[in-house]
């Protein structure tokens, strides 16, 4: 059988491509840009229709169309979010459960360097749904801007249905995926969810402008999620023989690319090709992916694994958080006794950072929160600690940095203490003097 015409014999509608999921079963989405609206409408369809019941989803970071559909409230009593980081939809859903007295959302922790892992080989996955590019003449879509756990749950799953969309960028590197591989084609042509970042503050500007001090020419970046790494990237358009090897590509990044800072050619592995493994951003940025071969996708348990991560030089990983507290453990997830989002790559990237030759670990915050009435630098995390204090090596402020590698417990309190706001130095001190650090 020819490519169009094995794909014609899968081409359904949204609905029959959902019918055969059965209440009870595990059904997981592809996270960000690459969840399909068309499919995840009709699953809610068929939730509020009270066709399904106890329905387990899971996934990383859900976007707007999964809050109107399947992450509705009203569907929540029949729907179980499994949800491995959270994003505002989550908290929404979570205050609002809060105050009627129930739960919502399960939250899942586990490295996002794991989560292929988790939900290929110890979660029974019934049915995966994932937005990919068009087929092309021999059969091949790819995952686009979502490769991550898609590409390995899109083959473990019992039930793989795929929605193409022709606005999905077609990338290279190891995103491919066969005909021959999927049970059920959707058609559905919407626009790709955009990411919009807040203009920087000065606070941001001043953090930025300490990174990319310490960042030097041939360095292999890879930049968080978040106006910070952002302008950072701002900074960085004179440099030279920088490299890219990052779980999230994003418009800072492809600027850079597009400016000629990024060669990649200093790399060790995909040398002369920029690494990732989710993309977001906005309509010129998916143009940018779209049929770039310099542009290499690559499945999460290979972008962000330590191993794999230290194998080039002067890996800079810049990662925002929290909380610090005074040993230097980062909270990055976990806010006003809540879980605020989750540990995603973070931890992962600083291991292999800190692996790297000439490497760095770096991780940003604003000295304060709530309008400047709350330290971010703090005797005591509030949360779980996502980044132990082992691990932590650099960080910033916008009262500078400190280096906190071959400290001890006294000398990185006493440094951090000194790049927190100057109206908490005082009574961080005292916390010092008092002996609660230990």
């Amino acid at each position: 059988m020819d490519a169009k015409t094995h794909y014609r014999s899968k081409l359904t509608t949204p609905q029959a491509a959902v019918a055969e999921i059965r209440s009870g079963e595990n059904v997981a989405m592809a996270m960000a840009v690459a969840q399909p609206p068309a499919l995840l409408t009709a699953l809610a369809a068929r939730v509020e229709g009270g066709e399904l019941e106890r329905l387990n989803l899971w996934y990383f970071h859900s976007m707007e169309h999964a809050a109107r559909t399947i992450l509705r409230y009203d569907l929540l009593d029949r729907v179980r979010p499994h949800c491995m980081f959270l994003t505002r939809i989550e908290r929404d859903i979570i205050t609002r459960a809060a105050g009627d007295g129930r739960s919502a959302i399960e939250f899942v922790p586990v490295a996002f360097s794991e989560s292929a892992k988790l939900l290929s080989e110890d979660v029974a996955v019934d049915t995966f749904v994932v937005a990919v590019s068009p087929m092309d003449r021999h059969g091949w879509f790819t995952f686009g801007t979502g490769n991550d756990y898609a590409s390995t749950v899109a083959r473990s799953a019992r039930r793989l249905v795929v929605e193409v969309n022709p606005n999905m960028p077609r990338v290279f590197g190891d995103s491919l995926l066969h005909i021959s591989e999927v049970d059920a084609i959707v058609e559905h042509e919407a626009p790709l969810a955009e990411l919009a970042f807040p203009e920087s503050t000065p606070e941001d500007e001043a953090i930025a402008r300490t990174v990319a001090g310490l960042i030097e020419n041939g360095s292999c970046l890879q930049m968080g999620i978040g106006t910070l790494p952002n302008a950072v990237c701002a900074m960085l358009g004179d440099h030279k023989d920088l490299g890219i090897h990052t779980e999230l590509l994003t418009p800072g990044l492809a600027d850079l690319i597009r400016c000629g800072a990024v060669t990649n050619r200093c790399k060790t592995t995909y040398p002369g090709r920029s690494v990732f493994t989710f993309a977001m951003g906005d309509r010129a940025f998916y143009d940018f992916l779209d049929d770039n071969p310099a542009i290499h996708s690559a499945p999460v348990q290979v972008v962000n694994d330590p191993r794999h991560i230290a194998k080039n030089d002067k890996v800079i990983s810049v990662n925002a958080t929290l909380q610090v507290d005074l040993g230097g453990a980062c909270n990055s997830e976990h806010l006003l006794g809540r879980q605020y989002s989750g540990s995603g790559g973070q931890l992962d990237f600083v291991r292999g950072a800190a692996a790297s030759r000439g490497g760095k670990s770096i991780i940003v915050c604003h000295s304060t929160a709530k309008d400047g009435t709350v330290s971010r630098i703090v005797p005591r995390l509030d949360g779980p600690v996502t980044v132990p204090r082992n691990d932590t090596r650099i960080v910033v402020t916008e009262y500078g940095m400190v280096d906190l590698k071959g400290k001890s417990l006294g000398e990185r309190a006493e440094a951090l203490i000194a790049i927190a706001h100057p109206r908490f130095r005082e009574g961080l001190t005292k916390s010092l003097e008092s002996g609660r650090l230990t």
